[in-house]
């Protein structure tokens, strides 16, 4: 091979190695059969994270466990400190000194990521004012500092507990996003979300993602034909999120009922079946 050829023969492998064919992709499933999380599949986030949420996201087993064949995801009123307390930083998530609530966020950022397929989740939720679990995708900073929502969010299951049995679905870009007023979304109502298990998921192509609860798709997103990276980032991988959020700008609009903790969000599975 020529020197010349050298030089583009790395570069056009480099980018074809960036972004996995989605037939490459291979299934994934987290069944929460062992008798403790594992950390081969899974990352916690630690501290005041997003939202101005009420809740200082820890990795101790009392926050995040395995139960009867279920990760539990369990919030706490509890006063914790905060590790990265600093009265002088320009960030809210160091000017808080001590929260209120524990809970946990688990994410596979790093160990696995998800390119279209079918992504469902059991699980049963918790209850009560000020709730706010979630399962939800963020793209990857795809080779560079691409931020939110550029980057693409996809909110498989949201509920706030001042609204119990509502269940949303909504999709997040540059173009569409709740900063501006314009996330596509929908919801459906779930009587029974927090007292049975239901399954929460996604198919994904290159064409739409179809939202579920169960055997109901209740919402559609679909890439337009004049659909840029701003309208549709949703051709690179992106990373799975489990958490329990308590309060914030939107679990928390109506209050915090302090009465109701601890508060538990059982999964039963995760799964991906690629397409």
């Amino acid at each position: 091979m020529s020197t010349f050829l050298l030089p583009l023969f790395f570069f056009l492998f480099a980018q074809s190695a960036e972004l996995p064919a989605p037939s490459a992709m291979k299934g994934w499933s987290d069944e929460f059969d062992r008798p403790a999380i594992d950390t081969n599949l899974w990352n916690f986030e630690e501290g005041f994270i997003r939202n101005h949420e009420g809740q200082y996201y820890t990795n101790r087993p009392e926050n995040a466990y395995i139960e009867d064949g279920c990760l539990v995801l369990e919030a706490r009123r509890e006063p914790f400190s905060n590790a990265r307390y600093n009265p002088e930083s320009d960030r809210w998530q160091d000017q808080w000194e001590t929260a209120a609530y524990t809970s946990a966020s688990l994410h596979t950022a790093g160990k696995r990521e998800f390119l279209y397929g079918r992504i469902e989740v059991r699980a049963k939720l918790p209850a009560g004012r000020g709730v706010w679990p979630a399962i939800w995708t963020l793209g990857n900073k795809m080779g560079g500092d691409v931020p939110w929502p550029d980057r693409g969010e996809i909110d498989i299951m949201e509920f706030v507990g001042y609204n119990p049995g509502m269940i949303y679905a909504n999709v997040h870009t540059g173009a569409y996003n709740w900063v501006a007023g314009t996330n596509k979304g929908d919801s459906i109502r779930i009587e029974d979300a927090s007292t049975a298990f239901h399954v929460y998921a996604i198919d994904w192509t290159p064409e739409r993602i179809d939202f579920y609860v169960d055997s109901t798709r209740y919402f559609s997103f679909e890439r337009d034909a004049e659909a840029d990276f701003q309208r549709w980032p949703f051709d690179r991988p992106q990373a799975l999120k489990l958490n329990l959020a308590i309060g914030g700008n939107w679990g928390g609009r109506q209050g915090i009922d302090t009465t109701i903790f601890p508060q538990r969000y059982y999964i039963d599975y995760v799964r991906y079946t690629p397409y």
